[in-house]
């Protein structure tokens, strides 16, 4: 679920708020549920295991990257 985008194309980075598509260099706050257990931590806590590669499981591309910031074990 897309909390909210900031914009990167703007010199403002303003909040986009209901847009749930994120171009490439946006950032976003976004939540992600899991079918099988993950094994995080928040990104502050330990670097390897608080960031993330998505990658498309069709065609291998790279979708984006990810910090953990807050999660619930």
């Amino acid at each position: 679920m897309v909390r909210f985008i900031i914009d990167s194309t703007i010199n403002t980075l303003e909040k986009v708020n209901g847009d749930t598509n994120i171009d490439m260099n946006d950032i976003a706050l976004i939540t992600i549920r899991a079918t099988a257990p993950l094994f995080i931590d928040a990104y502050s806590k330990n670097r390897l295991t608080g960031s993330l590669v998505l990658i498309d499981e069709a065609s291998n591309e790279t979708l984006g990257a990810a910090v953990i910031i807050d999660f619930t074990p």
